[in-house]
């Protein structure tokens, strides 16, 4: 018999060991004749050399598979110990996954047009997503955005929307003027959650390596090195898009997403999104993907919504 310590570094080993050491316990049903126990940072093992080398073999794959999914589940530890599950496979399943969330979430761009964004986000420095509700435009950004900053390829995520009210004051709301704005940025907040740990979020967040501001934060800024998403564009007005853009510096990445049809401001013609993606289209480096309801991925009910709402409209100009 052979006993081996093996020590796991730069990972908190609740996140190999499971909670109560349920993946502990898993590893063991298949090893049956192999002894492992674990005390802290450390992995105790005693058994035959093949077992033990086997075994380590398939901890270091399990810790390749947990670095790129954030969060292991059991399935991950039994499709591992039952099939071969090498390097090559892991990168065979990437597909389309274009970042692995909490929970063992997958983000991947499952439609024609978020593929699209996914495909001009190597060639193109400034890309505007435009489409209806509903289409993943900020979602598969905020994806992008992550795997960037955990890819080092930036060293800030910035996200920002421009403070409109839907029908609302929010001089009639209560709290500070954080907590009054705070609303206005919850769906960013959400989309960061499905994708980073909520003790690694807060962290970032703290840090000021994610930031999360209403749009008019950002006058007098230079952003370098940063992936900065600007949301709901359709509630900027041209001097408000053309002081967002200027904020481009070296190394950085802008998305701009918006809905045309959803335009909250008091006079719509005031919105400056249409206008901004006419005057740059043709440039290069700027790329323009435009959603549709073939995009669209929330309850099936949206896609009607969406088309009713249409042919409203339609009905209003006298189509």
């Amino acid at each position: 018999m052979t006993e081996k310590t093996i020590g796991l570094k730069m990972i908190d080993p609740i996140d190999i060991y499971g909670v109560n050491n349920r993946f502990i316990d898993l590893f063991a049903s298949f090893f049956p004749k192999m002894r492992i126990v674990v005390r802290g940072s450390e992995i105790k093992i005693k058994g035959s050399e093949e077992d033990i080398a086997l075994f380590e073999e398939k901890l270091s794959k399990l810790l390749e598979v947990k670095q790129k999914k954030q969060t292991l589940n059991e399935d991950d530890i039994k499709k591992l110990f039952l099939q071969e599950f090498n390097s090559e496979d892991i990168h065979k399943e990437d597909g389309d996954v274009i970042v692995y969330g909490t929970d063992g979430k997958i983000v991947r761009a499952r439609t024609k047009n978020q593929k699209a964004l996914v495909a001009n986000y190597a060639d193109n420095d400034l890309i505007f997503a435009l489409g209806p509700a509903g289409t993943g435009k900020t979602y598969t950004a905020i994806a992008l955005a992550v795997r960037a900053l955990k890819n080092k390829e930036v060293r800030r995520l910035i996200l920002t929307r421009p403070a409109v009210e839907a029908g609302e004051r929010l001089g009639f709301l209560p709290g500070d003027l954080r907590e009054k704005l705070d609303p206005y940025l919850q769906p960013l907040y959400d989309a960061l959650r499905d994708m980073i740990p909520a003790k690694r979020l807060a962290e970032l967040m703290e840090d000021g390596i994610i930031q999360i501001a209403p749009l008019a934060y950002m006058r007098g800024r230079t952003l370098e090195s940063a992936f900065v998403i600007l949301d709901e564009a359709q509630n900027t007005t041209m001097g408000q898009l053309k002081m967002f853009l200027t904020r481009m510096g070296n190394n950085a990445k802008f998305v701009v997403t918006g809905d045309a049809t959803q335009i909250d401001l008091q006079r719509k013609s005031d919105s400056g999104l249409i206008k901004g993606v006419n005057m740059l289209s043709g440039i290069k480096g700027v790329a323009i993907i435009n959603f549709d309801k073939e995009d669209i991925v929330r309850h099936p009910l949206v896609t009607k919504i969406v088309e009713a709402f249409e042919v409203a409209e339609e009905v209003d100009r006298g189509l």
